[in-house]
């Protein structure tokens, strides 16, 4: 008997219940970062052990991830680098440099214009977007 894995399946039920947002902002990870903590008051670190790892053209691309978890629910932000050495994690949104991903608790509508707007607000940003599931063609490049 031959166990198939469905990446469909796997994306589903990664992306479900998730919000993800696209930032135009060329500024630097670390330093996109330390703005959104400060502004936000969250605590954005890097997380090394969840960092996407691509196989491209016989090279190795990596993308990293920043994690900040709110203390008082199981919401978890995912700032994730869509950018590495010319290649892109999501290469049908080439012009985004931030991919931001909330996930494990609702994220109500209200919340996510808020967001939006607080982040549009800072130094650098140039663009900041909704993305929904449907847009998204290289899903599988955010499971980590």
């Amino acid at each position: 008997m031959k166990l198939k894995l469905d990446l469909d399946d796997l994306a589903d039920d990664f992306f479900d219940n998730t919000r993800l947002i696209g930032i135009v902002a060329p500024v630097r990870n670390y330093q996109f970062c330390w703005q959104l903590n400060q502004l936000l008051r969250y605590d954005f670190r890097i997380n090394n052990e969840i960092e996407i790892q691509l196989l491209k053209k016989q090279r190795h691309y990596y993308f990293s991830i920043f994690e900040y978890r709110e203390p008082h629910n199981s919401l978890a932000h995912y700032l994730y680098n869509n950018q590495f050495d010319g290649e892109y994690l999501l290469p049908e949104f080439k012009h985004l440099d931030f991919l931001w991903l909330m996930k494990g608790d609702t994220v109500a509508d209200e919340f996510l214009r808020s967001l939006m707007a607080a982040i549009k607000s800072m130094p650098g940003v140039q663009l900041v977007m909704e993305l929904t599931n449907e847009k998204i063609r290289n899903k599988g490049h955010l499971i980590f």
